[in-house]
């Protein structure tokens, strides 16, 4: 009797389980707007390199490192929009479905954030980093120290009031499981400063700490790989621009290449007196400690990889660390070269004059890059009136007018280092048609983002000042040599100003101004569009693509 009496409540839990099945409603699938043109703005490209050279252990290494770079993309899904399964399930087109991956969201990057899901509205300024509903009145009223720290979270609690919580216990499961991966790829190495900086980085994910693994980044020897990973850049939150945003690169190191480079950071020192500014405006002293390095990279996540993909880092961040321990300088060396193929050129040869596209070359790519990021460790990075960092004090536009520093400066840099007789390679005509060729494809990423804002803030300034002029009949630009070098130091000397005295309404009018993208040049970008030319590239990446 027992056995007939437990056999039939099985059955009817069964019966139960099946019915309520049946009866949820199914989701809908999503509608979108976006076109098959828009949809094909980017290219795919195999992201790997030569792995022959490397020992045993780091292929070993790898993997783990990758899985680690997994969870980042997770948790930039998370920061950017919500859990990426509240989203791609419902998406039945297969071209929107990646548009959507590759966008971490609804939202189009590179279109200003504009909404390609039916379902969904605005992008929220400041992500998923703040509750949707509050006002940045309430915010400023918060009287709470931790309200603005690169790692915390801001929610409201039972009764409604604002409230922080760290990443490292809001992510908590995520964190952890990144941290034991990173210790683990650190127990195979026989490097003790990279298993000394895994270690460190794992409990910097574990605490939201990160400036002891940040100096043990910084002081690697004889590494093959690498990994930046954790909550790093600030350009999501487009509310305040405090909150950093998780991402990871796997890389592998371009001994040659980088030994080429090591040859500059020794200058570095110099051309901070020389700035095209009043002194003021330079008074921050810089070392020789600069690292400038080149590498493959076989896998990116998060942040550098939504939308347009980053090309070259330079960190830490921290001002403090900068000034006291220096900056390294990765340039990406393959996903550059694939942006200079499969962008760069086409777009020369659809609006450069043809007796200046023999200037288009990858070294003057490459050292236009290069000292972009170089760019970002000289200047100013705190107010000369006291009125706290730059990055503080300039707030959400603190990004952009950085970013349009590092543009100016960068080329800035490449001319004095030509007069010195300190660049081996080319002439510095490459540089400047080169640099021109580069905002025609970086200004296609939009005017939203922080880099987008500084493209057309140069281009706009630059077009101003006589730095290219038009063929009205054939539509075609040439660089005007010396305009473009008279145009770049004045541009430099209008950014550390505005940088240096913290001027905040001042870089907004610059930016309200001058950082838009008018009707002609539209045209012109559509047209780049029409004739098949990719925006940006997408990654085809993992540990299958690296043969491992």
């Amino acid at each position: 009797m027992k056995s007939f009496q437990l056999l039939f409540i099985l059955s009817m839990i069964l019966l139960a389980s099946c019915t309520e099945k049946k009866d949820e409603p199914k989701q809908t699938p999503f509608t979108s707007n976006l076109s098959k043109e828009r949809a094909a703005i980017y290219t795919p490209v195999k992201l790997t390199t030569d792995l022959s050279a490397l020992s045993d252990e780091s292929k070993k290494m790898i993997p783990l490192l990758i899985e680690a770079g997994k969870i980042m993309d997770t948790l930039f899904w998370l920061q950017s929009f919500g859990h990426p399964d509240s989203l791609l399930p419902r998406i039945s087109d297969v071209d929107v479905r990646t548009f959507a991956k590759v966008n971490y969201g609804p939202w189009d990057r590179l279109d200003g954030d504009s909404v390609f899901i039916n379902e969904f509205g605005p992008k929220p300024l400041g992500a998923q980093f703040y509750p949707e509903d509050m006002t940045k009145e309430q915010f400023d009223n918060l009287r709470n120290s931790h309200k603005t720290s690169l790692y915390t979270i801001l929610e409201r609690d039972e009764t409604g009031k604002l409230k922080h919580v760290y990443y490292h216990t809001y992510y908590a499961p995520y964190v952890k499981r990144a941290a034991a991966l990173l210790r683990k790829a650190g127990e195979i190495s026989t490097n003790q400063s990279l298993k000394y900086y895994l270690d460190l980085r794992a409990k910097a994910l574990e605490t939201d700490v990160y400036s002891p693994s940040d100096i043990a980044w910084l002081n690697l020897e004889n590494n093959e790989i690498d990994v930046i990973i954790g909550p790093i850049e600030n350009y999501e939150d487009k509310l305040y621009g405090y909150k950093a945003a998780y991402e990871c690169y796997v890389l592998v190191k371009d001994k040659e290449w980088s030994e080429r480079l090591d040859r500059y950071k020794a200058l570095l020192p110099g051309l901070q007196k020389e700035l095209p500014c009043e002194d003021k405006y330079k008074q921050d002293e810089i070392g020789s400690n600069a690292q400038l390095n080149a590498y493959d990279v076989i896998f990116y996540a998060g942040d550098c990889n939504a939308g347009s993909k980053t090309i070259a880092v330079n960190l830490p961040n921290s001002e403090t660390i900068q000034q006291e321990h220096g900056t390294r300088r990765s340039q990406l060396k393959n996903a550059m070269q694939a942006k200079f193929d499969k962008i760069l050129v086409p777009i020369s040869n659809s609006l450069i004059e043809e007796d200046q596209r023999k200037h288009i070359t990858f070294n003057a790519f490459f050292s236009n890059t290069m000292f972009h990021e170089v760019a970002h460790g000289l200047g100013i990075k705190n107010t000369i009136n006291g009125q706290g960092t730059v990055r503080e004090t300039l707030k959400e536009q603190a990004s952009a007018l950085e970013e349009g520093k590092a543009d100016i400066l960068g080329l800035w840099m490449v001319t004095r280092l030509y007069e010195m007789g300190e660049m081996p390679e080319g002439e510095l005509m490459d540089n400047y048609v080169t640099f021109l060729a580069g905002i025609f494809r970086s200004v296609r990423f939009g005017a939203s983002s922080a880099h987008g804002k500084a493209n057309m803030l140069r281009f706009n300034y630059f077009n101003e000042m006589g730095a290219f002029t038009k063929d009205p009949t054939t539509g075609m630009y040439r660089v005007e040599f010396e305009a473009m070098q008279t145009a770049t130091e004045s541009l430099s000397a209008l950014i550390l100003k505005l940088q240096g005295e913290g001027d905040y309404e001042g870089v907004k009018s610059l930016m309200e101004e001058k950082a838009t993208i008018g009707a002609e040049l539209q045209s012109e970008l559509d047209a780049l569009s029409d004739a098949g030319i990719p925006v940006d590239v997408v990654f085809e990446q993992g540990v299958k693509e690296l043969g491992l």
